[in-house]
């Protein structure tokens, strides 16, 4: 091992793509190590051997070896003896151990090269942008990458449902747009609706007789099918999404049930 590129001749990576490139491929050989390649990665990580480092190359390749002699070497270096914790751990500790001070060697070399060749910050927040886009060794080693993306769909899912609810109650949380906002009218009422639509009839609150706004929130009796400002019936947009059934003060007073 010479430079800790697996050559004597190395070509460091100049700009955002080639180190993003340069990431991926070291990334990729220590995720081989760490699965694919695991039975051959256990047995050379023996603890009675000295100081071991699990190194990544640019050519999707991995090795276990001993640190470089060069002090300071020519790029940082992985974590020393990650051999030493093997048969004191968990197999599955231990793999996620080495995984994480993987993801954290591999930012470092990304950094010393945005250092070295003078990235400005709108380089280095492209390359990281780039870099945070993968999920780490870690994530993938325990299984969190799995489950994180379990529970992004399950996320997106409840969100999904929660507004099919909302719609489905007439709720507004904020900033709907006028068409969303026309109150649903009995049908002796649509021909007096249509004749305020083609002069510009606004919607107005059931309480203070307002007009709706577009940065007001307003919720719909499911009762009487008239629209509220919230603050004019006390109900807050955090509130309105656990009311299955809103009904305005009018007609919880009056018990009213819906022909």
């Amino acid at each position: 091992m010479e430079n800790g590129d697996g050559g004597p001749a190395v070509n460091y990576p100049k700009t955002v793509d080639e180190v993003f490139r340069d990431f991926k491929g070291r990334m990729t050989g220590m995720i081989k190590a760490l699965t694919t390649d695991f039975e051959d990665f256990y047995r050379l990580c023996d603890p009675e051997k000295e100081n071991l480092c699990l190194y990544g190359y640019p050519n999707e390749e991995w090795e276990v070896n001993l640190p470089a002699e060069e002090v300071p070497p020519a790029l940082p270096e992985p974590v020393l003896g990650i051999n030493f914790a093997r048969d004191g751990m968990q197999e599955k500790d231990w793999l996620c151990l080495v995984a994480v001070h993987s993801d954290a060697w591999l930012l470092a070399v990304a950094s010393y090269f945005g250092a070295r060749f003078g990235f400005n910050k709108y380089d280095r927040k492209c390359l990281f942008g780039l870099i945070s886009e993968l999920p780490t060794i870690f994530e993938i080693v325990s299984g969190k990458k799995q489950k994180a993306s379990a529970t992004h769909d399950n996320t997106n899912k409840s969100k999904s449902n929660s507004k099919a609810s909302m719609s489905h109650n007439k709720l507004l949380a904020s900033r709907v747009t006028q068409e969303k906002v026309a109150p649903a009218l009995d049908w002796e009422d649509k021909e007096e609706e249509e004749e305020e639509e083609e002069h510009g009839g606004e919607t107005l609150c059931g309480s203070c007789n307002g007009r709706y706004a577009a940065d007001e929130f307003w919720i719909c009796c499911d009762i009487c099918e008239k629209w509220f400002h919230g603050k004019c019936v006390k109900i807050t947009p955090a509130r309105a999404e656990h009311i299955k059934q809103y009904k305005c003060p009018l007609c919880s007073s009056n018990k009213r049930v819906r022909p």
